[in-house]
């Protein structure tokens, strides 16, 4: 057993999957997106929605598209963080369907694109992203997660491996659009993957977008 599974995680708040797995899969959308958003709209399901209030998870979600850590003494400020810098954000209450009770849907806004991550906390601060932009997935972000919109055709992921010096740790494709031909790839990874890397598969041909989210 690990010291977080005796006395668990270092964090602020009273919930460590309401408040904590909350504020990281946020934050990884923030990480995601590259930033802070301009616009966020929560929707929040199941039990996310119930306890939403009571234990913060409004103010946990806020604190991590605004980039702040577990630990942070403003997550109880969030709110006014978030309208001082100009970050506008809404809450809704919703089923979404077939997925754990302690579910949010982020549909974000920033620099003229729009993203829609959806994210689970699964129970002691550990989280699943499980959809982006409408794509299915199953990221735990205990690695560092590389995710990839490429072309979906013979030799592209093949040729994308070779410029990566690092060990992978798992690896999935997933087709976003059979008539388009584009797919979702999905590489993580224990170490930290060097930069050159990073911009060797950003300029390949067969990559159209690049999306690097290191572990924290």
């Amino acid at each position: 057993m690990s010291v977080i599974d005796i006395l668990g995680p270092v964090m602020v708040g009273p919930s460590s999957s309401h408040t904590l797995g909350a504020l990281r899969i946020a934050r990884f959308a923030y990480k995601f997106i590259g930033g802070m958003p301009e616009d966020v709209h929560f929707i929040l399901h199941g039990s996310f929605a119930e306890s939403a209030m009571g234990h913060g998870t409004d103010k946990a979600l806020l604190a991590g598209v605004l980039g702040m850590r577990e630990d942070d003494e403003n997550i109880k400020n969030a709110c006014e963080i978030a309208k001082k810098v100009g970050v506008r954000y809404s809450i809704e209450y919703g089923d979404l369907g077939d997925v754990h009770p302690n579910t949010v849907l982020m549909e974000i806004k920033k620099g003229g694109k729009i993203y829609r991550i959806m994210g689970s906390s699964i129970g002691g601060g550990e989280i699943r992203i499980v959809r982006i932009n409408d794509v299915d997935c199953n990221i735990s972000w205990e690695y560092n997660t590389l995710v990839l919109v490429m072309k979906d055709i013979p030799g592209a992921l093949a040729h994308i491996l070779k410029t990566i010096t690092k060990n992978i740790t798992n690896l999935y494709m997933r087709r976003v659009n059979a008539l388009e031909g584009k797919a979702i790839t999905i590489i993580e990874t224990d170490e930290v993957i060097p930069k050159k890397d990073l911009k060797n598969v950003a300029d390949c041909e067969y990559v159209y977008e690049l999306f690097y989210i290191r572990r924290d």
